[in-house]
């Protein structure tokens, strides 16, 4: 279980987490080790654009949403590079990047699940 696992856990189970992920795939939107805040999402919500943390394939991301398919209630994932992850489930939809370092993404709090987490398909 890697590091983005535990947190998915915990965003799942209705917490708002910060953490610090590492990587380049989200330059410019996100360097690696800045501080990220992921709060629970309603996926219906969610617009091309997004940074979500979600599980594709198995692996767990924090990635854009890069395509919606509402009839199937699922999105694509891909990085800010052009690769795309792939398609999941609106299920495997654990939160949405509501600020990097302190500064609010545009739209996001408005994405926010505010249900109990039992209250969750």
């Amino acid at each position: 279980m890697g590091a983005l696992d535990a947190v998915a856990a915990r965003v799942a189970g209705g917490d708002t987490v910060e953490f610090r992920p590492s990587g380049s795939s989200m330059v410019p939107l996100i360097r690696s080790r800045q501080l990220v805040a992921v709060a629970p999402v309603d996926p219906s919500k969610l617009a091309v654009g997004d940074i979500v943390l979600a599980r594709v394939a198995g692996t767990v991301y924090l990635h854009l949403v890069s395509a919606l398919d509402p009839a199937r209630k699922r999105v694509q994932i891909g990085n800010n590079r052009g690769h795309v992850n792939g398609w999941t489930g609106h299920d495997r939809v654990f939160g949405i990047c509501v600020a990097v370092d302190g500064v609010s993404r545009p739209g996001a709090a408005g994405k926010v699940r505010t249900a109990e987490p039992d209250d969750r398909p």
